[in-house]
């Protein structure tokens, strides 16, 4: 993967995630294996990575907006290294097209929640 391309894939997919609030893997993850030819586990892996700066200046920016529910934050927190580490022995055990295909529809179920919740009336009363 060349430097550039790799800076510039950081760079928009921060800007695109921190507009749409979008978790970085569900960008990362395919530019990776898409445009820059890595294995799907290889594009989690590095993805898993680019998140760790990404996430503390996510959290940071949106703490100033008041839009964190630090309690809540931290018990995904807390419980979330033992999803990880059980889905990191899954991904690494399954056949790498099975992971693919479970990845491509995880994102077309996100697509589709989206999709639905964007077309729905809006509520008078938010929240």
């Amino acid at each position: 993967m060349s430097s550039i391309a790799a800076a510039a894939m950081g760079f928009l997919g921060g800007l695109v995630g921190g507009l749409l609030g979008v978790g970085g893997g569900i960008l990362y993850v395919p530019a990776l294996t898409i445009f820059m030819s890595e294995s799907q586990v290889r594009a989690e892996a590095t993805s898993l990575l680019a998140i760790i700066p990404v996430a503390i200046v996510a959290v940071w920016r949106q703490l100033g907006y008041g839009n964190v529910r630090v309690r809540d934050g931290l018990v995904i927190g807390a419980l979330s290294p033992l999803g990880v580490a059980i889905g990191v022995v899954t991904a690494n055990t399954i056949p790498e097209r099975a992971l693919e295909l479970t990845f491509a529809g995880l994102a077309l179920a996100i697509a589709a929640q989206l999709l639905i919740r964007a077309l729905r009336p809006a509520s008078r009363f938010p929240g």
